[in-house]
């Protein structure tokens, strides 16, 4: 995979699978530009002060005049890769307004407002957009008990069909993964009793994600790609 001088924006980069992504980045010699909500975000992230890594604070990619700002710094984009989201469990029932509205920032909107920064700055040119989804975003019934995290993955998958049709055209091809549980650090902790063998690795669903965002993809658009491992 050739993406030698190639510029891709990575969000949510500082996190585990945002580190494996960009990790395999630069290793097919792209130049990578990952946001961060602040300078405690900057400082987790490992790979800040390696060759080709450009870190920028931005705040929140919810806010679309810091995304649109943070686009219009960059020289012609390749692609966009937004992994950034967060994620709430619990019963509706105990579910707050604000909660709801906190999952659709983090989750949907934040993905909206960089797909569209990212299609107006590949105006012109090819590119590739690359989203991610959650399995309960795909299997609704496995979405008991996080229902507002599994409406605003969902909404990403919808949103990248629709985008993926709009701008097929333009010669930007759009995708999504959907990951299952992955095997993170946070996730071990969380759920000490599982059997890791059975999640994703980081590094796995990063694969997925490099090809759909690299030249090699030349035909796939519009699908949003369950990476489930074994789980």
């Amino acid at each position: 995979m050739d993406l030698r001088d190639r510029h891709i924006v990575i969000t949510g980069g500082a996190g585990a699978l945002g580190t494996a992504v960009v990790n395999g980045l630069l290793e097919a010699g792209a130049l990578c530009h990952v946001p961060c909500l602040d300078e405690a975000e900057t400082q987790r992230f490992a790979l800040r002060e390696r060759p080709r890594v450009e870190v920028a604070i931005t705040g929140s990619l919810a806010d679309e005049h810091a995304v649109a700002r943070f686009y219009r710094s960059l020289p012609r984009l390749w692609a966009s890769i937004h992994l950034a989201g967060g994620f709430a469990a619990g019963p509706l029932r105990e579910t707050s307004a604000a909660a709801m509205h906190q999952q659709v920032e983090m989750n949907l909107l934040s993905c909206l407002l960089c797909c569209q920064a990212a299609v107006q700055a590949m105006q012109g040119g090819a590119g590739r957009i690359v989203n991610v989804a959650a399995r309960p975003g795909l299997e609704w019934r496995s979405g008991a008990g996080m229902v507002a995290y599994a409406a605003s993955k969902a909404a990403v998958a919808a949103l990248t069909a629709a985008l993926a049709e709009e701008v097929a055209k333009d010669g930007i091809l759009v995708n999504a993964v959907a990951p299952s549980i992955m095997d993170t650090p946070a996730n071990r902790s969380a759920m000490p009793n599982a059997n890791f063998d059975l999640w994703p690795k980081v590094e796995e669903v990063a694969a997925t994600i490099l090809f759909l965002a690299s030249p090699e993809n030349k035909v796939t658009r519009g699908a949003v790609v369950p990476v489930y491992g074994k789980s």
